[in-house]
């Protein structure tokens, strides 16, 4: 059944506005997955702060074209039956969430990606931030980095301070 033009104009429209403020769009095939498979990955995705969109290319190409960011951007890949997930909080958390329900989904397959700055990413690059760290981790491993310093300080005053007291303790019972 076709799609009427408000409904069309309608997708349109939600689409450039989560492009808008999408720090990374990550595009992949899904071809032979489940309707159950499908919603196994959203329920998935919506836990990571992703949002996994089904929509015609034309629409998405149309969307991208209205939109001052991806205007220029090359829509060459965007080909056959796609899903997109979006995220607008965690730039890897897209390529991360799908990189994992692949694992044991083989028939989702990257295609490619969009940049919040609106530069095509392919799928080989799309692969290499999944394995990266999200945000939050970074910034978990950065604060140990600092604190690392005042733990060792703390560690060897302490240290100090419990020989002091033991040895204070062996003279007065003597």
């Amino acid at each position: 059944m076709a799609i009427t033009r408000d409904k069309k104009n309608t997708l349109v429209a939600e689409m450039s506005d989560v492009l808008q403020d999408a720090k990374m769009t990550v595009f992949a095939q899904y071809q032979g997955l489940s309707v159950a498979d499908i919603q196994e990955l959203r329920t998935a995705a919506r836990e990571a702060g992703v949002t996994i969109r089904v929509i015609k290319n034309r629409l998405v190409r149309v969307a991208l074209a209205s939109n001052d960011t991806y205007k220029d951007t090359d829509t060459s890949a965007l080909t056959g039956q796609l899903l997109y997930a979006i995220s607008t909080e965690d730039e890897v958390a897209p390529a991360q969430v799908l990189s994992k329900f692949a694992k044991t989904h083989p028939a989702l397959v990257f295609v490619g990606a969009f940049s919040g700055e609106g530069a095509t990413l392919s799928a080989e690059e799309v692969k290499s931030l999944a394995g990266l760290p999200s945000k939050n981790q970074l910034i978990g491993e950065v604060v140990a980095q600092l604190l690392s310093p005042v733990h060792d300080v703390t560690n060897a005053l302490s240290g100090n301070l419990h020989a002091l007291l033991d040895g204070v303790s062996a003279k007065a019972t003597n």
